[in-house]
């Protein structure tokens, strides 16, 4: 089947290199939608936190290499039965005119699946462009790709939502997807609006469990009493569990924080409820507690001190930096006159494009390095070569033995018992 990939998200990129592993011939134009790609030349990812997604790069060579993967300008694009939109969430604009000209193309039948974060009501403001169309249909599916895992969760979904109003296309979209739905438990089908509508509401209630779990982490802080055990006990009950139960300093990443701002926004517009709008608030403060903890800890006064950061990405396995607790503190930092040494393992070279020669920034290739002379360590990404590090050559490089643990990954006993000044979200 030839089908079009339009857009420059993550989602863009696996699906163009997925669908060309089973035999389609994709035709991807990214960049600005259409004014990036050049006929006949392989590209890739210009953002790091895409070309890093694992197996990613692999893929996609792969499918150049085989023929099947071709990079396209917009006019060849639009002669494929298939478009598959995966455009960032402000160019919905650029959609209407771009499935506006798939409409004048006249292909017949003609396939549109919207998987861009548009928002609710993005995918019939589409289909109103073919609707005067006889044998074009647009159907919606969610994008629920995660960075760090993309490729196998579009792959191996636990489970599909599609939303359409069209059972020729529907089963269009079902036998495009059939590669990839053998893990697939539940499939639910629904109208366009509800399946945007349903995206919303996901992320809303994971943003709820997050911002529910840190007030008791907080609250933990204030009575003695450890948050982890109380976690613990919680997710026991099979009606809660365990997912998206962990306290932290905050949340971030682009699409999830979007999404929920998007969510907020609309309750705000239809005088329903401010509980998201409260749970974006407190999770910027969130983001601000390590900086807070160790702010006490030095009795307000952090001018000259060396504090080393673990941490940058807004969550392991990515590269992104998008809405990243660290950034936050990082800030709070500089402000305060502290000098600050940084190590990721992936997103060290985002934050350095954002901050480049900076006087206060030290930029460190090893995590060991970063602690050197440092009065205190703030881990803010739970990444899994920081889980077990090695505490007395921490102590012996470390000017003061502080760490500040942003995602309660230390246990706070052991770490006091070996010298050192320990401060975790909720925990004893």
């Amino acid at each position: 089947m030839k089908i079009s990939v339009w857009g420059d998200e993550l989602a863009a990129w696996v699906v163009a290199a997925q669908l060309s592993a089973f035999g389609n011939e994709v035709q991807l134009c990214a960049g600005e939608v259409w004014g990036r790609s050049e006929a006949g030349k392989s590209i890739y990812p210009s953002h790091k936190s895409i070309s890093a997604e694992p197996g990613l790069m692999e893929l996609l060579r792969e499918g150049y290499d085989s023929g099947r993967l071709r990079a396209v300008g917009a006019e060849e694009a639009l002669s494929a039965p298939v478009h598959w939109l995966a455009m960032a969430p402000d160019q919905l604009d650029q959609a209407v005119e771009l499935v506006q000209r798939i409409a004048q193309a006249g292909v017949r039948p003609c396939l549109v699946v919207n998987q861009s974060n548009f928002g609710i009501g993005a995918s019939d403001r589409l289909q109103a462009s073919l609707d005067q169309v006889a044998g074009q249909a647009v159907v919606c599916l969610p994008d629920t790709l995660q960075e760090g895992s993309a490729l196998d969760k579009f792959s191996q979904p636990d489970a599909l939502l599609v939303g359409c109003e069209d059972e020729a296309a529907r089963r269009w979209l079902m036998s495009l997807l059939r590669p990839f739905s053998g893990s697939v438990r539940q499939l639910q089908l629904m109208t366009r609006r509800e399946a945007e509508f349903t995206k919303f509401a996901v992320t809303g209630m994971l943003a709820l469990r997050l911002g529910y779990i840190n007030e008791l982490a907080n609250l933990a802080d204030l009575l003695g009493v450890d948050i982890e055990v109380v976690r613990q006990g919680m997710a026991t009950d099979e009606r809660i569990g365990s997912h998206y139960l962990a306290p932290g300093c905050g949340f971030g990443g682009q699409h999830f924080t979007q999404y929920i701002e998007g969510l907020a926004e609309l309750l705000s517009e239809k005088r329903r409820s401010s509980l998201l709008e409260t749970v974006l608030a407190e999770n910027l403060r969130q983001m601000e507690l390590p900086f807070r903890k160790l702010w006490q800890h030095y009795d307000c006064d952090l001018k000259g001190r060396t504090v080393a950061i673990w941490g940058l990405a807004f969550k392991p396995g990515v590269a992104s930096i998008d809405s990243a607790p660290a950034l936050r503190t990082i800030e709070a930092l500089l402000a305060q006159g502290a000098r600050v040494r940084l190590h990721d393992p992936e997103a060290l070279p985002e934050v350095e494009k954002r901050y480049g020669a900076h006087p206060q920034i030290d930029y460190s290739r090893d995590a060991y390095e970063a602690v050197e002379d440092a009065d205190a360590m703030l881990l803010l990404t739970e990444w899994p070569e920081y889980w077990s590090p090695d505490f007395e050559r921490l102590a012996q490089r470390m000017a003061s033995p502080v760490i500040v643990d942003g995602r309660n990954v230390y246990d706070p006993g052991l770490v006091r018992e070996l010298g050192f000044a320990y401060y975790g979200i909720g925990r004893l």
